[in-house]
């Protein structure tokens, strides 16, 4: 059976006047070595993309994390300059996109940005800046021009008991790095919360009764995958259920 194929969203950056869709290499390393996939970087050209014919070719979906936030306009909030940049042709491909994913059991990792794309999609809202928040921590990454410091390991998480997490690391609290601004507020529709930090800051989350696979962090487990436990077993864990879901996609 040849390997099976992840579909990985993109970014849209304006480099020497070009608008590129890019995603970061650490994600696609992390899907072909961790979940021995072969990941595809689905260009953000909105609704020109018919997401069905996409998805009917590939076997999972990683969303992933990046610079720019939600805009708050999708929940019901008001965007500020200081809550950017946003990536407006990425929110109109990822959202819908991940929906989708999920209503057809397609299996779906959702990382850092790609976790709130996912509690969004499915009718949830987010918290912007939440260190300026009372009672929560600051959850930014450490200001350094060296990516290993930025990602560094910075906080615990408390795994829900019986989550599906648990299932994937085991029930015991464990370190994960930090890197965000935004966090998820109210749970969408059938998610449910899998960990949290020490503040009660959501950290992974799932699809209570869905359809194929979906867990999110919001942390990056594709940035240490070759050495970090939990993060090994994470990507590990995803291309198990990609490759069950191209058994099944091609009746094999």
């Amino acid at each position: 059976m040849t390997k099976p194929l992840v579909l990985v969203t993109a970014d849209v950056k304006t480099i020497e006047g070009y608008n590129w869709h890019a995603a970061t290499s650490t994600y696609l390393q992390a899907v072909l070595k961790g979940s021995d996939a072969v990941p595809m970087i689905l260009p953000s050209l909105g609704a020109d993309l018919d997401l069905d014919a996409a998805l009917d070719q590939v076997d999972g979906v990683l969303a992933t994390g990046s610079r720019s936030n939600v805009n708050p306009e999708l929940y019901g909030e008001v965007p500020t300059e200081e809550n950017g940049p946003y990536d407006p042709s990425r929110d109109s491909t990822t959202l819908p996109l991940l929906k989708r994913a999920v209503e057809r059991g397609i299996p779906v990792f959702a990382i850092c940005r790609g976790m709130q794309e996912l509690n969004v999609a499915l009718g949830g809202t987010l918290l912007t800046e939440i260190q300026s928040l009372d009672g929560r921590a600051d959850h930014r990454a450490p200001t350094s021009e060296r990516q290993d410091e930025r990602f560094r390991i910075a906080h615990p998480v408390e795994v829900a008991e019986g989550s599906c997490l648990a299932a994937v690391v085991g029930n015991e609290p464990f370190e994960v790095n930090s890197l965000h601004r935004q966090a998820v507020g109210r749970l969408g529709n059938g998610m449910i919360a899998e960990a949290e930090a020490e503040d009660g800051t959501i950290e992974a989350a799932s699809v209570k009764d869905s359809a194929g696979y979906v867990l999110a962090t919001q942390w990056h487990p594709e940035y240490w995958v070759s050495t970090d436990g939990p993060s090994k077993k994470l990507f590990a864990a995803f291309g198990d259920a990609v490759r069950a879901y191209r058994v099944k996609r091609l009746g094999l």
